[in-house]
């Protein structure tokens, strides 16, 4: 089965993230797809298994298929996670109502150290920037901002959310290069301290809760094994002549 094929017909649940999803778009920002798609069962049979994630056939789209989105999410992966509680979903059905209904199943204390992690990452490149050009690439610089008060946030409330709302202006400021960087950094190292801070409080249970997530992925695996399989026709034919194991 082409990759393309898994997306159009088998998605479960499609949203749209970056800027718009943030609330942090202007004019020319672009229109980031994500979504999750299930790969039949039997397709797991064949020596070829399905694809963990494609991308397209839409620009700025990719799609990971639902056991491998359910893996970056039990480990709170920061866009993983995001992308679950997106404001802007453009496809959903009674499968990917299902994985919205575990949003609170992935979420746990780990996603500090996930969210620090990759924001550390984010914050060396910018002074890597700073010291190679001078200034850093204020886009992302809005972007760490957003993220490190989405973590705290996250860890306060136990709760996560995407559009930053009042915080719009602000950030399109720095984004603008309206902001001195030092002031960008001292924000930074400000909203960094208040989520190690608000971990000691959170009321985020300490893992995801695992079991009730494989739960769901092996019942849907499944039904979807109950399902007939249009490619194995021809195989069936062969099967009930006797064209296997006599002769």
């Amino acid at each position: 089965m082409h990759p393309e094929t898994l997306v159009r017909d088998h998605t479960v649940y499609a949203c749209v993230m970056g800027s718009r999803a943030f609330g942090l778009a202007t004019d020319g920002s672009d229109t980031d797809r994500r979504g999750v798609f299930l790969a039949p069962t039997p397709l797991f049979w064949r020596f070829d298994k399905p694809p963990t994630h494609v991308e397209g056939p839409l620009k700025e789209q990719f799609s990971w298929e639902l056991e491998r989105f359910c893996e970056l999410a039990l480990r709170a992966n920061p866009n993983i996670l995001e992308c679950l509680h997106s404001p802007l979903v453009e496809h959903v059905d009674g499968t990917g109502r299902e994985l919205l209904a575990l949003r609170e199943a992935f979420l746990s204390r780990q996603a500090y150290e996930t969210f620090t992690r990759y924001a550390l990452g984010q914050r060396k490149k910018l002074e890597a920037d700073i010291r190679l050009h001078g200034a850093p690439r204020w886009k992302h610089a809005m972007h760490l901002l957003r993220l490190l008060t989405s973590a705290r946030d996250l860890l306060r409330t136990g709760r996560l959310t995407i559009d930053v709302g009042d915080l719009r202006e602000p950030l399109l400021q720095v984004k603008r290069g309206e902001v001195p960087w030092p002031e960008v950094e001292s924000r930074m190292t400000r909203l960094a301290g208040e989520a190690e801070e608000a971990l000691r409080a959170s009321p985020l249970p300490a893992e995801p809760d695992r079991r009730r997530v494989e739960d769901f992925l092996v019942r849907v695996r499944r039904a979807s094994a109950l399902q007939p399989d249009p490619d194995d026709e021809g195989v069936q034919g062969v099967v009930g002549s006797g064209g296997v194991g006599q002769g």
